[in-house]
């Protein structure tokens, strides 16, 4: 038993020891891109979330992380339905557009309805809506009808939004008037990466040469980080910013009602690897440098972390007093009910059925195999040994032995019949036994025979 103790502390320590190991070893560096402001992994954004302050010259205060959908942040509503967006569009239209500009659908607006209300939303009071810079910051920049046409009026405000993104949303992106595709250069290395196809690394310079000169010149990111670049419609007023060595935009800006449009197909560039490596972080710097300063930021968190707080199916019932003590109540009830019909039922006992009695069916099973058979042999064999050791048993004769006449003799003395009537008993059982073949007929006389033997015995 002490032996055994020891080996049991032994398995113990191993485990401590194990599990010790595998707590303090060094996780492996997550190189996923997730671009959130609280990632401090290379491809997160937590670096140029906490230096935008100072880059933008506003206070940190001013500097606001938005959980929520577009339409929902900047028209003050929670929840936007089809319905609302289009009878939403519509109001507007209304003021500035005649009935016939109306008569257009309440989906995606052609450039004629997008001008009217570009010049309805510029028209308004400047005070009535706050000036903020927007900042999007995503592989893939996603929003419904409802939030494209908010944030495009809040750009014909007089606001400037920012979008680092490699692909955008087919309806925003025609709405615009571009599309951005990958390019991917020849092949300059050996190995691996000349197998893949791909260059090791793509140039980028900036389009103003004052600013790229007090930003470094050129910017050198991986190919894979760097592949998209964004190609403007032809009647697309947009101005090229930055590009990469063959003249492809990256960075592009388009006015839009009183407020500009700053496009980035380079989103890689804003993330903690790249923003804390001297020779490419002055690309993120100076692409930002073209927003106003000191202006209130928003940078939007809903399409990589979804909204803040409660997120499950019943946030809506639980928004409400009234719907939330309703709910509340169903739940209680239900509970109530469930322990209250629970004592009133008890379990079933389950019925338990005699086992049956198949003796009866066992001998008929039996006594039918025999009838098949045709021959009765066997069973008058059995019913002759029956008897026989009923007169052994009856008569005390352990050795009793019919062929002798001895025997007989003593048999019809004990049972009081005649020697006549012994003699003829043995005949017959000589008989069936001597006989290949028993009948029906035959078995049904001996079984008589035997019967009658033993009720005169009686």
């Amino acid at each position: 038993m002490t032996t055994f103790r020891w080996y049991l502390l032994g398995l113990v320590l191993l485990f401590g020891a194990y599990v010790a190991v595998e707590y303090y070893r060094p996780k492996p560096l997550n190189w996923e891109p997730t671009f959130e402001n609280k990632d401090k992994i290379p491809y997160g954004t937590y670096v140029l979330y906490q230096v935008l302050p100072e880059v933008l010259g506003v206070r940190a205060r001013d500097v606001h992380a938005v959980r929520l959908p577009i339409y929902s942040y900047l028209e003050g509503e929670e929840e936007v339905t089809p319905e609302s967006a289009s009878q939403l569009y519509q109001d507007e239209a209304q003021t500035a557009t005649s009935d016939s500009t109306l008569a257009a659908a309440p989906a995606p607006p052609d450039s004629a309805q997008l001008a009217a209300e570009d010049d309805y939303a510029a028209g308004l009071a400047e005070s009535d809506y706050p000036k903020a810079s927007y900042l999007f910051v995503n592989d893939e920049f996603e929003l419904s009808s409802a939030d494209t046409r908010a944030l495009l009026r809040h750009v014909a405000r007089g606001n400037d939004v920012f979008i680092a993104a490699e692909q955008f949303n087919s309806q925003f992106a025609d709405t615009l008037g571009f599309r951005t595709a990958p390019f991917v250069g020849t092949p300059r290395l050996k190995g691996p990466a000349k197998a893949a196809g791909l260059q090791d690394s793509v140039q980028l310079r900036l389009s103003n040469p004052r600013l790229a000169r007090a930003a470094g010149g050129t910017f050198r990111l991986p190919t894979l980080g760097a592949a998209y670049r964004i190609l403007p419609d032809s009647g697309l007023q947009a101005t090229q910013l930055a590009a990469d060595e063959k003249g492809r935009a990256v960075l592009v800006r388009i006015p839009h009602g009183r407020g500009q449009l700053y496009l980035c197909s380079v989103p890689l560039a804003f993330t903690n690897y790249f923003v804390l490596r001297p020779p490419t972080s002055n690309f993120a710097f100076a692409a930002l440098s073209y927003l106003p300063v000191g202006r209130p930021v928003w940078w939007d968190e809903f399409q990589k972390q979804g909204r803040q707080g409660e997120q499950s199916l019943l946030r809506v019932l639980l928004a409400h007093d009234a719907l939330r003590w309703a709910l509340y109540l169903s739940l209680a009830g239900a509970i109530l009910f469930i322990l209250f019909e629970a004592k009133r039922r008890q379990r079933v006992i389950p019925i338990l059925r005699p086992l049956p009695n198949t003796t009866l069916l066992f001998t008929r099973t039996v006594a039918g195999l025999y009838q098949q058979g045709g021959n009765h042999a066997l069973i008058a064999d059995k019913k002759i040994g029956l008897f026989l050791e009923f007169l052994r048993t009856r008569l005390h004769e352990p050795s009793l032995d019919l062929d002798e006449a001895e025997a007989r003799e003593r048999l019809a003395s004990k049972t009081g019949l005649s020697l006549a009537e012994v003699e003829l008993l043995v005949r017959r059982i000589n008989f069936i036994r001597t006989s290949r073949q028993v009948s029906d007929n035959e078995l049904l006389l001996l079984s008589k025979a035997l019967n009658d033997f033993r009720k005169a015995m009686a």
